[in-house]
């Protein structure tokens, strides 16, 4: 499944906030500094969706608040 994901670090209460099946907000806790924030959005979709974290790949927007994620079915 693919998802578009709008990042929203420094954030006091984390969370994902899903708009539609493939489109989400996730609020972080997390500086945007030395992936940070990339490792926090992983550890929180995974928990989501009762999957491994790598079964879950940024494909694009590693450095960008707008990111396209991929997320692999548990196996």
């Amino acid at each position: 499944m693919k998802l578009t994901v709008k990042v929203k670090p420094n954030n006091k209460k984390p969370g994902l906030e899903f708009i539609s099946e493939t489109e989400c907000i996730a609020r972080l806790k997390s500086p945007p500094v030395d992936g940070k924030a990339n490792e926090e959005l992983i550890t929180l979709l995974a928990k989501h969706f009762h999957v491994p974290k790598n079964n879950i790949t940024i494909q694009s927007g590693l450095s960008s608040k707008s990111k396209l994620v991929l997320v692999l079915p548990r196996t």
